[in-house]
């Protein structure tokens, strides 16, 4: 069942720009979805539109089959459910403590503050964040921050998260840490959607790619469907997973034999090496 679905949807800068052009994208519950594209692709402003923060020239947005509308009271219902991590955490953190920070959006739900504490250490824990609650944003790091963004949506208990570039600007450890919590908040039943264009992590974490370019997708499918089109992914100025590439420079040195799918993943290309 689709939990959050873009119809025919066409977004027009006021100055006339199209930035988004009839895209129709559907989320399954319980996914863990990629949108994978170059910068300026369009990612950034179809996820503004799935919680109301932009409203589309054309086409409708479903949340839970329903459609979204654009009042004030059914704008706080969505909200509830879909949370949006930006890429740049420093546009969402703005109190003086991380513990106000993260209680921002429930207060704003009119819950009590008992409720409220309650959530606040329920989603730093969840975060790896506790302990933190009386330090200002401004002096964490880079990947503290971005849990700590996390937190303040997951207070809202929503059923979907969506993260812009969410291992941007993080060392690998960093990103290492933030993609675990991902998996674990999808174990516990959280449906993801990723934007990206770090095509070395996107098999690892997606159950579903959709490539974006000039506003449109242009392919979607498994990982295998996706990058066994290689067409298609460098006319959208990407490329292979680094190990997919490394097995089409062997075959074409013909060194190993020709496979109908490269391995994307470390665990696929022992499997692909232990076979040949």
């Amino acid at each position: 069942m689709s939990i959050i679905e873009a119809k025919n949807i066409t977004y027009k800068y006021p100055d006339g720009t199209v930035a988004l052009n009839n895209i129709n994208f559907s989320v399954e519950k319980g996914e863990i979805v990629a949108l994978l594209g170059p910068n300026g692709a369009g990612k950034s402003t179809l996820f503004l539109h799935f919680n109301g923060i932009l409203e589309p020239s054309k086409g409708e947005i479903y949340v839970d089959k329903e459609i979204l509308k654009y009042k004030k009271k059914n704008l706080m219902e969505v909200r509830q459910k879909v949370g949006i991590v930006f890429q740049n955490p420093d546009d969402q953190l703005f109190s003086p403590t991380v513990e106000e920070d993260v209680a921002f959006g429930p207060l704003n739900l009119g819950l009590s503050q008992e409720e409220t504490k309650k959530r606040v250490e329920e989603s730093l824990k969840k975060v790896g964040m506790s302990g933190f609650e009386k330090k200002p944003p401004h002096h964490l790091s880079g990947g503290q921050k971005k849990r700590v963004a996390i937190a303040g949506i997951l207070a809202m208990n929503p059923e979907i998260m969506i993260l812009d570039e969410p291992t941007s600007g993080l060392d690998p450890k960093g990103a290492s840490k933030i993609l675990k919590l991902l998996f674990e908040l999808n174990k516990d039943g959280m449906t993801i959607i990723i934007s990206t264009h770090d095509v070395d992590l996107v098999p690892i974490y997606a159950n579903e790619i959709n490539i974006i370019n000039h506003g449109e997708i242009i392919k979607s499918g498994n990982p295998h469907d996706v990058f066994d089109d290689i067409k298609t992914i460098r006319e959208a100025n990407l490329r292979l997973p680094r190990i997919a590439h490394l097995i089409e420079i062997l075959e074409k040195k013909d060194k190993y034999k020709s496979s109908e799918n490269y391995p994307l993943t470390i665990g696929e290309a022992r499997r692909y090496f232990l076979d040949d």
